[in-house]
């Protein structure tokens, strides 16, 4: 899985100022980065702090061992 160039911390902090009233244009010029993940972003994290999303990305990375020992073993 490819490694993210923006912490949790940081797209937490470009989803609140997008809700502040900020254009998405604009956050995509400041922070380098595209619309898309911008709206990516919004639909996965959206209404989640930090602390949420560690742990949603860990459980993630569980199942993943999980369904991979399942069939690396068939």
């Amino acid at each position: 899985m490819k490694k993210s160039r923006f912490s949790d911390a940081q797209i937490i902090s470009i989803l609140k100022q997008g809700e502040n009233g900020i254009p998405v244009a604009q956050l995509c010029r400041e922070h380098g980065m595209s619309a898309a993940s911008y709206y990516k972003w919004r639909a996965k994290y959206g209404g989640l702090d930090a602390p949420m999303i560690q742990s949603m990305k860990s459980t993630e990375v569980s199942v993943i061992k999980d369904i991979w020992t399942y069939f690396s073993f068939e």
